[in-house]
């Protein structure tokens, strides 16, 4: 009896001085807070829910397990499991919010503030003034005038036209891919009732400030995920649309060439062509050969192995990796075919060697995690990846070391792609935080971070197309976003 009386003595002054130091910390945050804000502030409730404001202030208070502290409210809210409970607060939702936060507060600025510089030091009339001192040579100077207008694109909404306007209310972009000359842009749009179906916008009515676009769609519809796109030269310059797809149930993965006059003819004399598929189980992905070596040919990666196919003949060579291979590009002038695989392994075929011979991999590169995307510069002297666990590694193939490497990029599982323009000295790649990142190509600084027009999430991560010359060859610079069912424009201005 008396034992367990001194226990609840106990129990009660630790459970006071407890308390007590709550109400002291207490008392002094609101002493603190009174003297900041004005006197018309008024007192928050308990039920109201947790800020969305950063973490980072919290920092000298102590930490409690099972409670969040929020320092805009100054107060310790209980986290809840992230069960069936009625709008529980949970460490993801808390992180949920105050990135919706952070995206909200970037977008107003982008819209407050028209001109933004990229670099610190430099604007139009100071790099037009250095460029009449002979400080910046023509290069230099072009160079950074694209850096310039790119930190400086605003953000357009695309009309776009079709003849089922109901669709464009309902289906979802998937991904997007610019042609050569970027006057069509193929789309693959998510249906409603479940399924893919594509299309080919024509980009010519893509001029400020009306900005107006035509969808052109087809009938063709398949219910298995696209796993690589990529347009071919069978006819002419893309004239093809190469489509890896998924197998389900009893039905095997093929290859499909999409001709694209089943959209829109591009080309006089064009007649509508015929679906032509091979039936390749498994590709991860696909690259068509502009290479003479390869004259008619594609590539597939599968897993743990690399098909070469002719399409007029049909012949394949094969070639056995170690690993998955989930990304492909053909080089144009050196016989080779870069793949980049799934245990970071980075190797090129020689063309040349027959599929049963020996000495076929030219090139060995290494990164730490899966490469999604190879990219081979003009000269074909350098090569970038990308890998998820967002590093982007430019290599010098000559001496197979990396010469820079680009910070800033998010990814930890999704299959992304890179975007490299030379031209303008840039590269752009979408995070799988759904903001779209720009790097100068030369010295790896980042230039612009987009945040998604729409709220982030891992299933509306936007897909991008940047060209020189949007909408053909006398178009502007500037970025394609897809996103949802919307299509927008950041031209040069």
């Amino acid at each position: 009896m008396h034992k367990s009386r001194g226990q609840s003595r106990r129990h009660g002054r630790r459970s006071h001085r407890h308390n007590a130091w709550f109400r002291q910390h207490g008392s002094n945050e609101r002493n603190n807070t009174g003297a900041q804000q004005s006197p018309q502030g008024s007192s928050h409730s308990d039920d109201e829910a947790p800020s969305t404001s950063s973490t980072a202030g919290s920092s000298s208070v102590p930490d409690l397990p099972g409670y969040y502290f929020d320092p805009e409210k100054k107060r310790y809210f209980r986290l809840l499991p992230g069960h069936n409970n009625c709008n529980p607060l949970t460490k993801e939702s808390i992180r949920q919010k105050e990135m919706e936060s952070k995206r909200l507060q970037l977008l107003e600025e982008e819209d407050k503030q028209g001109k933004k510089i990229a670099r610190l030091g430099f604007n139009a009339s100071s790099l037009l003034q250095k460029s009449k001192l002979g400080f910046l040579n023509v290069t230099s100077y072009c160079r950074l005038a694209h850096e310039l207008r790119v930190s400086c694109m605003q953000r357009k909404k695309v009309q776009i036209q079709s003849s089922d306007p109901s669709a464009l209310a309902s289906d979802r972009f998937n991904l997007i891919l610019a042609d050569t000359n970027s006057d069509r842009l193929f789309t693959v749009n998510d249906v409603k009732v479940g399924g893919s179906k594509y299309g080919i916008i024509n980009l010519h009515g893509l001029k400020t400030p009306t900005l107006r676009v035509h969808m052109h769609e087809n009938l063709y519809f398949t219910n298995r995920k696209v796993n690589a796109v990529s347009w071919a030269s069978l006819n002419h310059l893309d004239s093809h649309i190469l489509l890896c797809l998924m197998g389900i149930a009893e039905t095997p993965g093929c290859a499909t060439l999409l001709p694209a006059s089943l959209f829109v003819s591009s080309h006089p004399g064009d007649r509508p062509g015929m679906l032509c598929s091979f039936r390749i189980p498994g590709a991860w992905s696909c690259a068509w050969s502009l290479n003479i070596q390869a004259n008619n040919c594609f590539s597939t990666g599968l897993s743990r192995r690399v098909l070469v196919t002719s399409v007029v003949t049909g012949h394949r060579q094969s070639f056995g990796t170690s690993s998955d291979v989930l990304a492909q590009q053909f080089a144009i002038t050196a016989p080779l075919l870069f793949n980049g695989c799934r245990s970071g392994e980075i190797f090129a075929i020689d063309l040349r060697c027959r599929n049963q011979g020996k000495g076929w991999k030219a090139t060995h590169l290494f990164h730490d995690s899966a490469v999604t995307s190879v990219q081979i510069l003009q000269e074909e002297q350098c090569l970038m990846a990308s890998d998820m666990a967002g590093t982007i590694k430019l290599w010098d193939l000559r001496t197979t070391k990396c010469i820079r490497q680009y910070e800033g990029h998010v990814n930890e599982y999704a299959h992304l792609p890179l975007h490299v323009h030379e031209e303008e000295g840039i590269v752009v790649a979408v995070g799988q935080d759904c903001y779209t990142r720009i790097w100068s190509l030369h010295d790896a600084q980042l230039l612009r971070t987009i945040p998604s027009p729409h709220p982030t999430s891992k299933a509306d991560i936007p897909s991008v197309a940047f060209s020189s010359r949007l909408g053909g060859f006398r178009g502007a610079p500037g970025l394609l976003m897809a996103i949802r069912q919307d299509l927008y424009c950041f031209s040069y201005s």
